[in-house]
């Protein structure tokens, strides 16, 4: 569940040890560059390129980057000290077979020196492995349906996960369980959603097919409008009937009933990065200035206040305050009303701000809070999520998303006002295709497609 996150952690220590390595030996080099007599400082040149082949060589032996090394701070330092034994043998065998001429003084710091630093990075690794497994945001906690054969893999499968799963428990008949368990049975079927609802659980598996047990269809839907993932470990000799995703707990098939990037830890990781760099920059070189200049143009027309705030339903469904730029007159139909064509509410200023966009500038506050993301679905009023969600399958999908102040519907006309619900139902089947085909790039081509539409125009901007 967690491979790009594990490929993420390679790459980072893979370059880190080697920038390292490279660093170690020009400070040292730089310290005993008066005893270094300069006819043979060629021989260092050398030295430094068999330093580098020679940690490719035995890094790559001892596989010290690959995801089962990585797996705790025990195995990937127990596989660093061993490559970093050879390591030196190879530079000593260099050494001897070249009869390389070089102080043996600054060989012997050089070694030790790239000792100390390799433990050193194991310390940060150690560091980064205990924030990210203290990190709520990223703790998933499970809850299994069924106490089977199936169950009991499962969970071993689980435990090896070892950077974010949390098994709260198994949800079966105690009638049906008949040895003590690791964790506790705490429910029935019928008492699954509930119990998620009361306990935080964000995702569901079952041991249990729809094919042996009907009501599973249902619990589909329920965990679905509560914001929990929903994932169906199967016997392979039953077969889910409808459209599923497999992922894979070590030789075990997991069936998922959508395809959601930005669940590894690596991927959000990467997203959040990227929302709080690019949103920094447009607090420092945008709404620096332009706030004044908006709060001015909003007081000299209809006074305070210059902000307006409203809650809207944000992930999984928890509402938080949106900011905006007040662009209608203070009214009581605020949360419950949308914006329409020719709505007498919006003042002059305002009408200007929705037609391009400035009223939304505000809510980069939000995404440096962490409540929104720069592009992901539409955060909606309260009334509106409650509404919506009742007619609309699937509607509390997009949930599982934080809000964005831009989208993949908006940019593909999908904004503004909703008169009917096959509008919002085009709204959200955008939404569902950008969860389960997020990537960096998607994100860059409808932050660029958002702003050309700025300048462009939009018919729905009003």
């Amino acid at each position: 569940m967690n491979q790009q996150f594990y490929r993420m952690l390679r790459l980072s220590f893979m370059v880190l040890d080697f920038f390292m390595l490279n660093v170690t030996f020009a400070i040292l080099l730089k310290l005993y560059d008066s005893r270094i007599d300069e006819a043979i400082k060629t021989n260092y040149v050398y030295l430094l390129i068999v330093l580098n082949f020679s940690w490719v060589i035995t890094t790559s032996l001892f596989r010290i980057y690959q995801h089962i090394s990585l797996g705790t701070f025990e195995t990937f330092s127990r596989a660093t000290l061993r490559a970093y034994i050879y390591f030196v043998a190879v530079v000593v065998l260099y050494i001897f077979l070249f009869k390389a001429d070089l102080s043996r003084l600054f060989t012997l710091t050089l070694l030790l020196s790239f000792f100390v630093v390799l433990l050193l990075n194991r310390l940060v690794y150690l560091f980064a492995l205990q924030y990210f497994r203290t990190r709520d945001f990223l703790i998933k906690k499970v809850l299994i349906i069924g106490y089977n054969e199936t169950a009991r893999m499962l969970v071993r499968q689980l435990e090896e996960d070892h950077f974010n799963t949390k098994i709260v428990g198994f949800c079966e008949q105690e009638s049906n369980v008949h040895e003590l368990t690791h964790y506790p049975v705490v429910g029935g079927i019928r008492d699954v959603i509930d119990y998620s609802i009361k306990n935080d659980v964000t995702e569901i598996f079952s041991t249990i097919t729809p094919e042996q047990n009907h009501y599973m269809y249902e619990l589909i839907q329920q965990a679905d409008h509560a914001c929990i993932r929903f994932r169906i470990v199967p016997d392979m000799k039953f077969f889910a009937r409808f459209p599923v995703h497999i992922d894979f707990f070590g030789k075990m098939p997991v069936f998922s009933i959508r395809n959601e990037p930005l669940e590894d830890i690596a991927n959000r990781i990467r997203k959040r990065l990227f929302d709080i760099v690019f949103s920094f920059l447009v607090v420092v070189f945008i709404l620096s200035w332009l706030i004044p200049l908006v709060s001015l143009a909003i007081w000299l027309e209809s006074g305070l206040p210059i902000f307006f705030r409203q809650e809207r339903s944000g992930k999984d469904n928890k509402p938080f305050s949106c900011f905006k730029f007040r662009s209608m007159k203070v009214n009581r139909d605020a949360d419950k009303k949308q914006a329409s064509r020719d709505d007498d509410r919006i003042t002059r200023v305002g009408r200007f701000l929705r037609k391009t966009n400035l009223d939304e500038f505000p809510q980069f506050l939000n995404v440096l809070k962490g409540d929104m993301s720069i592009v992901g679905p539409r955060p909606h009023m309260l009334k509106h999520t409650d509404d919506y969600s009742r007619i609309i399958n699937q509607y509390m999908v997009r949930q599982f998303m934080k809000p964005g102040i831009t989208g993949w519907a908006q940019v593909n006309g999908f904004r503004g006002e909703t008169r009917k619900p096959e509008e919002m139902e085009k709204r959200v089947e955008h939404d569902l295709w950008y969860m389960e085909n997020w990537s960096l790039w998607l994100d860059a081509r409808i932050i660029f497609l958002t702003v050309y539409n700025m300048f462009r125009g939009e018919k729905n901007a009003y």
